[in-house]
């Protein structure tokens, strides 16, 4: 039976020098005038009163939430536009699945961010003592199992998701992401008083408070239809709903970037370790969202993209419409600056040379046997694709972070440039650095 050789190695040559590591590409927006454009028409000014608009001084987590939930709220504004589409080509069925996937995921991820948390607003089941208001209809009285004294579930006034319930064509959708919220949620203090069954019977959120359904669905497209034949695109609203949903989760992200650095800074291991797993799961929420954009129809985007004068940097670089983005590029820079916190995190300092000095720290750290010695972070509580930069072994959240996060998110839009052809999608990648 013949063995396999193995090759022998390559000599090292005298002339050969270690090369210094190269200095991290930091992405600019390369066309100011393209990126107000870009805010222009997505209303992001006005979104962003919306995010930054504070209804609860003594919630400390408001500006991280509140762009969360605002983009499920988004989400479900989304189902509505893509299920009342009447144009007969439309891929109605695959993007209810693909919308229904991303609702849950959203939840998934709203309900990390309000576990332990004790600051928001809440409205109690029994604060009416069993008494339905006149102007709440959406209400519901019942009680307990075990006791007498009724309660009254507050849901929603504004939110889509209870008319999307009461609609024949998204009520097995509404339904499944209400089950979704009331399995999530299962480890929150509170619900969010969409609708859903509330079976423990905790406080709901002040929904409509904090996320403002009201005005955040009144700020719509304003594109109008063409002068001459009148004809109305339906891709431009989902082309705006769909980025509108993009900005929100952005938002989120760079609140939980600052909170993640402070827990750094503050040597809480466990709380950071949290942020890092909630960040990797937004970076696949982008990811989905990016995805969305392959049910679009070529020829009415290729219309769209007519209309809505969409083209590339004067200077001829690959400047698309999703890179214009300030929010994209500030989280794509700040995700990839936790990188640098990794020696600090194990305790050691990096090599010059190049050696695998950070590697051995981090294998002593886990081959220790007590978790915590020392007075370093506990090995529980560190991430461990974060001391183990080797490609293809990053199989926790801050190796998938570092490496694949943002990558994939690219990866979505070269696979739209393949289906769409010549068509240049709206969200396309600059040169990689």
């Amino acid at each position: 039976m013949a063995t396999t050789k193995l090759s022998p190695l390559s000599p090292v040559r005298p002339d050969d020098k270690r090369r210094a590591p190269a200095a991290s590409v930091v992405l600019k927006v390369q066309d100011s005038s393209a990126a107000e454009a870009y805010e222009q028409y997505l209303r992001l000014p006005e979104l962003s009163r919306l995010w930054k608009a504070a209804c609860c001084p003594g919630w400390p987590d408001e500006g991280l939430v509140k762009p969360a939930l605002q983009a499920l709220e988004i989400t479900f504004r989304f189902v509505s536009v893509a299920l009342s589409d009447p144009r007969g080509y439309a891929s109605r069925r695959e993007l209810a699945r693909r919308l229904e996937s991303l609702a849950a995921r959203e939840v998934e991820v709203v309900a990390a961010l309000c576990e332990g948390d004790r600051g928001a607003p809440l409205a109690e089941l029994s604060a009416s003592e069993g008494v339905l208001p006149r102007e709440r209809s959406a209400s519901e009285v019942w009680q307990l199992p075990g006791s007498t004294a009724a309660v009254v579930c507050h849901a929603s006034e504004s939110s889509l998701l209870p008319r999307l319930a009461a609609w024949d064509k998204s009520e097995t959708l509404a339904a499944k992401i209400k089950y979704a919220i009331e399995s999530q949620m299962q480890g929150c203090a509170f619900s969010l008083g969409l609708g859903e069954p509330n079976l423990a019977g905790k406080p709901v959120l002040e929904y409509d408070r904090v996320v403002q359904p009201h005005e955040l669905h009144a700020l719509k497209p304003r594109v109008a239809p063409e002068p001459k034949t009148g004809y109305r695109n339906r891709e431009n609203e989902a082309l705006f709903t769909i980025h509108q949903i993009l900005e929100s989760w952005l938002c989120a992200a760079s609140q939980l970037l600052t909170r993640l650095n402070s827990r750094i800074e503050a040597k809480d291991w466990e709380a950071a370790a949290s942020d890092c797993w909630i960040l990797e799961r937004i970076w696949k929420l982008l990811a989905d969202i990016e995805d969305l954009h392959l049910l679009m129809d070529p020829d009415d985007f290729l219309r769209l993209k007519s209309q809505l004068a969409i083209r590339s940097a004067p200077d001829g670089t690959d400047a698309s419409f999703c890179f214009r983005s300030r929010a994209l590029l500030h989280a794509a820079n700040a995700t990839r600056d936790i990188k640098k916190l990794v020696p600090w995190v194990i305790g050691v300092e990096v090599d010059p040379n190049g050696g695998p000095r950070v590697q051995e720290a981090a294998m002593r750290l886990y081959h220790g046997r007590r978790r915590g010695e020392g007075d370093g972070p506990a090995v529980a509580d560190v991430p461990r694709a974060a001391l183990l930069p080797q490609p293809r072994r990053r199989q926790d959240v801050l190796g998938r972070l570092l490496g694949s996060a943002h990558g994939r998110l690219l990866c979505s839009v070269r696979a739209q440039l393949k289906v769409w052809n010549a068509a240049r999608c709206p969200t396309c990648h600059p040169d990689d650095p």
